[in-house]
């Protein structure tokens, strides 16, 4: 995942100065914007400190609080809806007096609070219902500030200089605070108020509430954030007055547009639906994340990293939640394929670790990244993405025969070759290693990229340039993608060639890379090719490349799935044992949903299914705890105690997108499914599902024009049967046993 966040003194440390009252925050996003709340829809100050609605990754809303005569009210419930558009809070009045009196008895006034984002705007509904006898007074006042902090400055990074606040204005409806920004950017948070309050001020406003019984009353406000160049010789107030000071769009209609645009969104897609409504739960809010993370750009959609401290396009992130998602939704890898194409470094640049053909890790638009204090406003230090690129260039090809397409990748991917080739191999040993070249980048530059991930059995910091053994099934898999690729286009030496250093990859991977005695990979070699001789998760990314042996690959899983690794809920990042293992560690012993997907598949390639079908069953056991069931972007490594909940990571995002794409890939890896549009066919091949699911139905899966309707059925004796229900359009199903 994306940068660090363990040791302290990083410049990127998610700081976190005291525990969360409530780890069960409320997430929204739309497109650039995303917005965490607490469980009452308020933004307060704890733990830390993420609550707020940000845009472009600065904080345009940093304090929200609903209020009650002066208290918040009392908590009945709060969800997000099944599709994650609206979120939704019920609540009710503490006890209200006067002096000794008590005149609004606790529980005589409901308050129901809704809220969605639309087009960089928070909509609220506010509707208050009295269920008292008599009529009854009392204030409400919705109390609110802006501070316009970048994210990284709300990770914990420190800035020596921030940009100007400029005089917050009110008028009887709304209010607008502004931020001139260091990067010649000026930001304005407008806030509007439908009625307009009894009073309002620049932090407050207030209202007198007079309402009888059995009535209820409406209250509406919108907070919009607003983004405009500035101009070299631009005052203060043409700052101010730049900004419209139009009434956003009112509630209903957002939520009419919210709702209309996902529905055109998903129209065509497959349908999932198995015997096991927890299975279901989980595939259904992963499907939701999915589409809330999915970000619309000029290249077509992207699925942003996670919220809320990397709600941005990372190249690694989308390339992997593409490939999960590869069989049901092939157009999120056509958009995440365009984008990063359209990112490819074009020369060498020390400071964003850039060079010639090397692919995107991240891109970010706030103020920090434009004017340089971090260094990730395109930043390209992912010794992985490039490799990945190829890889889902090559699977989307087979997924979808679009030869078009490809052809008009094919330039992006012989520039990715390149890359790997001359600047990939720092020192020409045939591997693919990395070396922080930026002074303020990553230190380490694959998935688990904390500082201290790369480690050797005695503890010890592996020195750079290191290769990692999951790299180099990625350069493997990425030849024999391309090579495919070139055969396709017509280039048979190209092809061959690619073949033929693919194998010779291979040769040299399992020389260097196997540990005999741990029965798996190294996890990488140092600056002096000495081989990190740990247990970690790692190897069972190579089992997915293919770059494995038959022999290997089986040890390798005996290994993932003994006790060490395998914690009753999924395969720990590090083995107990190993020498930096942790449990609640962010590389070191944790455990990720994608990482256990990912090895999931590599099991089922070499024929392991029982062994994939047990961490399917494990994350599955895991969703029944999570909120709202969304599978977060990790969880600790604690072994699996019975009768209880696994533990939570303290600040893991939640939603993910490579962890809502986990389902996907561990579902198919199960069944054995490959869509294989360029041949117009599906084939099921050794199809396996654990006792937890009996029967899987995939309606309206689309390959090319065609569409079909399948339903896999697991019989007493673990055998799966596969029947086609419907067919429209020439497609062949072949089931392999």
């Amino acid at each position: 995942m994306p940068e660090e966040i363990i040791q302290v003194n990083d410049g990127y440390y998610i700081r976190s100065t005291s525990a969360h009252l409530d780890d069960r925050t409320r997430v929204l996003k739309h497109g650039d914007t995303f917005a965490v709340f607490d469980r009452f829809g308020d933004i307060e100050v704890f733990g830390t400190g993420e609550l707020g609605i940000y845009h472009q990754d600065t904080r345009f809303l940093s304090r929200l609080m609903l209020k009650i005569e002066g208290k918040r009210p009392h908590l009945l419930s709060s969800t997000i809806r099944s599709d994650n558009i609206i979120l939704t809070v019920d609540a009710i009045n503490l006890d209200i007096g006067r002096g000794d009196e008590v005149t609004v008895p606790r529980g005589s006034v409901h308050i129901f609070r809704s809220k969605l984002l639309w087009n960089g705007t928070c909509h609220e509904r506010v509707r208050i219902h009295s269920y008292a006898g008599t009529s009854v007074d009392f204030h409400m006042s919705l109390v609110f500030g802006a501070d316009f902090t970048d994210v990284f400055e709300v990770r914990g990074t420190h800035r020596p200089r921030r940009g100007k606040r400029l005089p917050a204005r009110a008028d009887n409806a709304a209010v607008r605070y502004f931020y001139e920004g260091l990067d010649g950017r000026a930001r304005c948070t407008h806030l509007t108020f439908d009625p307009a309050p009894t009073q309002l001020n620049e932090g407050e406003a207030r209202y007198d509430v007079h309402i009888a019984p059995g009535e209820e009353i409406e209250y509406r406000y919108a907070v919009a954030c607003e983004v405009n160049d500035m101009a070299l010789d631009e005052g203060t107030y043409s700052v101010t007055n730049r900004f419209a000071a139009d009434t956003p769009q009112r509630y209903d209609a957002a939520v009419q547009d919210a709702t209309t645009a996902l529905d055109h969104a998903r129209a065509g897609d497959p349908n999932v639906f198995t015997s096991n409504e927890q299975f279901n739960d989980w595939l259904n809010r992963s499907i939701a994340d999915l589409y809330m993370m999915r970000t619309d750009t000029v290249h077509g959609p992207y699925p942003y990293a996670g919220v809320p401290w990397f709600c941005a396009p990372f190249g690694r992130d989308g390339i992997i939640t593409a490939l999960e998602c590869l069989s049901f939704y092939p157009e999120l890898a056509r958009g995440v394929l365009t984008y990063l194409a359209a990112h490819q470094a074009d020369e060498e640049s020390a400071a964003n670790d850039a060079e010639p053909g090397k692919l995107l890790h991240e891109a970010r638009a706030g103020e920090m990244a434009a004017v340089g204090e971090v260094p990730f406003k395109h930043y390209y230090g992912s010794i992985d993405a490039t490799p990945l690129f190829v890889m889902l260039a090559g699977a989307y090809y087979e997924r979808s025969g679009d030869a078009a397409f490809v052809r008009a990748m094919w330039p992006h991917v012989q520039r990715a070759l390149t890359w790997i080739d001359k600047f990939g191999d720092l020192d020409g040993d045939g591997f693919v290693e990395y070396a922080r070249r930026s002074e303020h980048g990553l230190v380490n530059q694959g998935w688990k990229d904390s500082f201290d991930s790369v480690f050797h059995a005695d503890g010890t910091l592996a020195e750079a340039p290191i290769a990692l053994c999951e790299v180099q099934g990625y350069v493997y898999a990425a030849k024999v993608a391309a090579g495919r690729l070139a055969a396709a286009l017509g280039d048979e030496t190209k092809a061959q060639a690619l073949a033929n250093e693919a194998d010779v990859l291979q040769r040299r991977f399992e020389t260097a890379f196997w540990c005999e005695d741990l029965s798996t990979y190294a996890l990488a070699l140092d600056g002096d090719k000495r081989p990190c001789r740990v247990r970690t998760s790692n190897a069972g990314h190579c089992l997915l490349t293919g770059i494995a042996s038959e022999d290997h690959a089986r040890r390798v899983a005996a290994t993932l799935l003994a006790d060490a690794s395998f914690s009753g809920w999924g395969v720990r990042t590090v083995a107990t044992g190993e020498p930096r293992y942790n449990p609640v560690s962010y590389h070191n012993g944790s455990i990720w949903p994608h990482d256990n997907a990912m090895i999931a598949a590599g099991l089922a390639a070499y024929d392991h299914k029982a062994a994939a079908g047990k961490i399917l069953t494990g994350l599955l056991d895991s969703s029944l705890f999570f909120d709202l069931h969304r599978m977060p972007e990790l969880f600790s490594g604690f072994h699996r105690r019975s009768g209880e909940a696994p533990t939570l990571y303290p600040v893991a995002c939640a939603p993910q997108s490579w962890a809502a794409g986990a389902v996907f890939l561990i579902l198919e890896s199960c069944l054995g499914l490959k869509v294989q549009g360029r041949r117009g066919r599906i084939v099921f091949s050794k199809p396996y599902l654990p006792e937890s699911l009996k029967r899987v139905s995939i309606r309206r899966l689309r390959v090319g024009n065609a569409f079909v309707d399948l339903l896999a059925t697991r019989h007493d004796e673990g055998d799966v049967g596969v029947n086609v229900l419907r067919r429209d359009g020439a497609v062949e199903v072949v089931i392999l046993k």
